[in-house]
Formats: structure tokens, C-alpha cells, sequence
């Protein structure tokens, strides 16, 4: 080895062992930052989550000039990884060999809906996806995204491909002996099998349990161990994953009582008989979601066909939508408001869905605003911190060509809406078309399916200040007087959509019902 050579690999080592340091002790407030070893491992020794990890990333590329790929934030468990990671993007080590993913590859292209009218008589999930195939089955229903490190990959699925290759792991799960209301758990990542897994379930008679999958193959059993009690709980009978994580996954019996067997989607697809048809009412269960189990252990939501496409019905009358919107979305498809808001919402109204990884996103923010330009997205929504994430990781150069114009709705929920978060994101992305009225921040309860408050479309954001030392002692919120030096800033999430209701009560002992505010 040259003394060159092995000066630039003690240089590599340090910038990632500083930067590392530097984000923990930041995270950490300094005095109980541990020490940072190249062993050390990312998440159980240094506390770096998913979101801390992406903020690392940045950091190394920066001060190592590289661009690093997506695969590292799944992959990557110890600063020696990063290291490896930052050599091979130098062009100091060989880089791994990948197997190639299997996906044709295709161009941008303009996509709109212009389709028929949604299928208002539709009863159950089925009988909407039977609607599409039937009248306009050629059109394509998802344009999945795959990229990483610059290269990129686009999978189109059209209403027809996805209903027979649905019906396909339909009759693999009838051919292994799936009963009326059995409960399937998903454990995919956002591809094309996903969409197939789900609603084959839906067409064997079963219940889709979505679960989130496992960021790391280093963690996978200790993943499957957290997600016992999710399966336990749904009393699941099979699992439906990937071939990464099977063998692992079959591990799970003795500990889930009810599971009787783990397949892949091209599995049950291989070989399979044509299912015979089932009875799906608007009263079945159309899938059961876990909320996220921040506060507690997670929790089963039992939503059936009606109550689903009454959320999505809802939806789409608050936001005035149309067969010409176009929703691009990198929000996880075990999450509602990934699956119910983007997902099963484009599925009804007959319009396109352009959806790439959580992933991808993360690593890569950008990606999310230049598929909105290129695909022309009128819908797009995000917790948030991806808005947050575009505000500190999108680079002006990556920006270059991006028009924003035709976003008209950027739904901002499932967590703590920040009115600096909004401000900030209007007038950042304002030069490339972005306008403020474009932001909506929303409201949602995974027991109504996703959502429950829309603003109106086209209303800028409205901000409250009201007094904060009064909120603080009473609970009670009472506008802040001009002058005010201090003022607690909450953001109106706009009013019920149409058919449900909102009561606001009083705290005990009293539980009054509270009068109706202004917004």
C-alpha cells in the first residue's frame, strides 16, 4: 500500500468520525455524547435515527465530496461502514456487485388523468378496480420510481396489469388454504408488489394488515421480534414479504400462534389457480392499520370497504379533485396517509399515482419536487419534516429546470404543522413556482380511515397567535393582544370534510362541549 493511498483511508476515518461526532454531540447536548469508535453502532450505541442518519449523510458528502448511494441509510450500522462507503465513492475500492433490478426503464413523460368520472355506485375496493379495468384498463394507473446514485428506473403498472396479477395472488392464497376474513400481513417496500399483494388479499377474502418493513437486513430478526405483537394482535394467519427477509420471517411462528405460512408475491403468483369469487360487502373489512404506537403500544384500526371509500369520497370533495390530477408521493404505503390519502384515494377517482420510496426520498429530497415537475403533480403530501427535509437538504443546483406551477394542494399533516416550516417553504420554492396558497395543512385520525379537516383549496395558510402564558396555566386559548412579545403560533387545519363531525370538549371535570371556532 503507498503511503498516499493509506493517507487518504486515515483521512476518510477521520472526516466521518468527526462528523459523526459532531451530529451526536449536537443530538445529544455534548456532555453525555458517547465516544464515536468506527465499531460503533449508528442507532442502539449513538442514538442516530432514520432522519438523523439523512442529515449525517449530507454532512459526509459535503465535507468528503462524494455523492453517497440510497442503499446506505438501510444498510450502513456502523461509522466503518460510512467510511467503506465514502472509499467507494472515491474510487478507492472496488464497489459491490448489485443484482439489477428487473423494471423497464423508461423516459419522463407528461402524465393526466382525463378519465371517466369516478365510480360513484362502487360499493367495496373491488367493485372500484373492476370499474377502472373495465372502461379504461390500457391506462396507467402507477408509475413507480426506483433511483439510486443517478440511476433510475420507472415501472408503469396499468389497471389491467395490476388486476391480473392481483387475481394471481388472489388464487395462491386460496390455493394455500386462505379463509373468509383471514388477516395477510404486508411486509414490502414500495414496489409493484406491494399493490399486487394487497389487493389479492382483498380478492381471496382476506384483510390486509400493512406493516412497515425492515430498514436494514443487519436488523432484520430484531425487527420481525417488534412486529410479533402486531401479527399476534391482528391474529394474522400469513405473512407476504420479500425473498431477503423469508427466512427470517418464519422464525415468527413460535411466537405468533396464528401463523401458518410466510410467501413472496411471486410465489403465490407461480403456478396459482384462478380464486373463486368472493363476498366482499361494503360491511367487510377492507384492512386493518396499526397507528404508529409512539404513545403505546400500536393499536389495530378496523376499517371496512364503506368507511374507506367514504374517507376517500370525502377527500376528494375538500379537495375539489378531478380525473386531471396527477399525486406524486414518497409516503410509506404502511402508513394511511400513504396508503388511504395517496393511494387508494387515485385508485377511486381514476387519476395517475407517480410514488417512489421512502427511501429514495430521504436520501435524495429533491427527487420528490422534480417528479411533481416532471410528471406535472397537482396533489402531493408530506408530514412535516419532508418539508423541513427540502428546506435543509435540496441544493439550488438540484433544482435547475424545476417547475412547481402545477402543485396545487401540498398537504402538510400527520404530525405538528410549524407555521415557519410553512413560511419558509413558500418563499424558498416560490422562484421555481410554488405559491403559498398551495399549502394545506391538514388534519387526520387513523379511526375515520385518514382524514378529518380540510382547509378550503386555494387559502393561505391561517395562523393563530393567541396568549401563551394563559394557554400555558388554563388550557385555554385566548387571542394574543397586539404587542404581545411571546405569542404561541397555531395553525388552523381547516374545517371537517363533508359528513363527519368535530366536537371539541372541555378537559375533566366539566367535559362541556366547546363552541365552534372561526376556522
Amino acid at each position: 500500500m503507498s503511503d498516499t493511498h493509506h493517507a487518504n483511508q486515515m483521512l476518510d476515518e477521520a472526516l466521518v468520525l468527526r462528523n459523526v461526532q459532531d451530529l451526536v454531540a449536537e443530538l445529544q447536548h455534548a456532555a453525555g455524547a458517547p465516544d464515536v469508535r468506527l465499531d460503533s453502532l449508528l442507532d442502539t450505541e449513538l442514538g442516530l435515527d432514520s432522519l438523523a442518519l439523512v442529515e449525517l449523510l449530507s454532512r459526509l458528502e459535503h465535507a468528503c465530496g462524494v455523492e453517497l448511494p440510497d442503499r446506505i441509510l438501510g444498510t450502513a450500522t456502523t461509522p466503518m461502514d460510512l467510511v467503506d462507503a465514502v472509499r467507494r465513492a472515491h474510487g478507492r475500492v472496488p464497489a459491490p456487485v448489485a443484482a439489477p433490478v428487473q423494471v423497464p426503464v423508461a423516459a419522463p413523460a407528461p402524465l393526466t388523468g382525463d378519465g371517466p368520472s369516478p365510480p360513484e355506485q362502487a360499493r367495496t375496493l373491488l367493485e372500484t378496480l373492476a370499474y377502472h379495468t373495465d372502461t379504461h384498463g390500457s391506462r396507467v394507473h402507477l408509475r413507480i420510481l426506483y433511483a439510486d446514485s443517478g440511476e433510475s428506473t420507472i415501472d408503469e403498472v396499468t389497471y389491467s396489469a395490476l388486476s391480473t396479477a392481483a387475481e394471481a395472488v388472489a388464487g395462491g392464497l386460496h390455493d394455500r388454504g386462505l379463509g373468509q376474513g383471514d388477516a395477510v400481513a404486508i411486509m414490502l417496500p414500495t414496489c409493484r408488489q406491494y399493490f399486487e399483494a394487497f389487493l389479492g388479499i382483498v380478492m381471496a377474502g382476506g384483510v390486509p394488515v400493512p406493516i412497515y418493513p425492515p430498514t436494514r437486513p443487519s436488523a432484520l430478526e430484531e425487527h420481525l421480534r417488534r412486529q410479533a405483537h402486531i401479527l399476534d394482535n391482528a391474529q394474522a394467519t400469513m405473512l407476504i414479504t420479500d425473498i431477503r427477509a423469508l427466512s427470517v420471517a418464519r422464525l415468527l411462528r413460535p411466537h405468533v400462534p396464528s401463523l401458518r405460512d410466510v410467501q413472496t408475491v411471486p410465489d403465490l403468483q407461480s403456478g396459482a389457480q384462478r380464486a373463486p369469487a368472493t363476498r366482499v360487502r361494503p360491511g367487510s373489512t377492507a384492512l386493518i392499520q396499526y397507528t404508529s404506537g409512539s404513545t403505546g403500544s400500536p393499536k389495530g384500526v378496523v376499517l371496512t370497504h364503506a368507511q374507506v371509500l367514504a374517507n376517500i369520497r370525502a377527500i376528494g370533495a375538500a379537495a375539489r379533485v378531478t380525473p386531471s390530477d396527477v399525486v406524486v408521493s414518497w409516503l410509506p404505503l404502511y402508513h394511511d396517509m400513504g396508503l388511504i390519502g395517496t393511494w387508494l384515494t387515485s385508485l377511486y377517482y381514476g387519476f395517475p399515482l407517480v410514488v417512489m420510496s421512502p427511501l429514495a426520498f430521504l436520501a435524495r429530497p429533491s427527487r420528490w419536487l422534480r417528479a411533481i415537475s416532471d410528471y406535472g403533480g397537482t396533489l402531493a403530501a408530506s408530514p412535516n419534516f419532508g418539508y423541513e427535509l427540502c428546506l435543509r437538504h435540496v441544493e439550488e443546483a438540484e433544482m435547475a429546470g424545476v417547475d412547481l406551477t402545477s402543485w396545487r394542494m401540498a398537504c402538510n399533516g400527520s404530525e405538528p404543522v410549524i407555521p415557519e416550516t410553512m413560511r419558509r417553504f413558500s418563499e424558498r420554492f416560490a422562484p421555481y413556482g410554488f405559491r403559498p396558497e398551495a399549502m394545506a395543512p391538514v388534519y387526520g385520525l387513523a379511526e375515520v380511515g385518514v382524514a378529518l379537516c380540510f382547509p378550503p383549496p386555494g387559502r393561505v395558510p391561517v395562523v393563530d397567535a393567541i396568549d401563551r402564558d394563559t394557554f400555558t396555566r388554563s388550557g385555554l386559548a385566548v387571542q394574543a393582544r397586539p404587542g404581545n412579545p411571546a405569542p404561541m403560533h397555531v395553525v388552523a387545519c381547516g374545517r371537517p370534510l363533508p359528513g363527519y363531525e368535530v366536537r371539541v370538549v372541555e378537559g375533566r371535570p366539566r367535559g362541556g362541549r366547546l363552541p365552534r371556532g372561526p376556522h
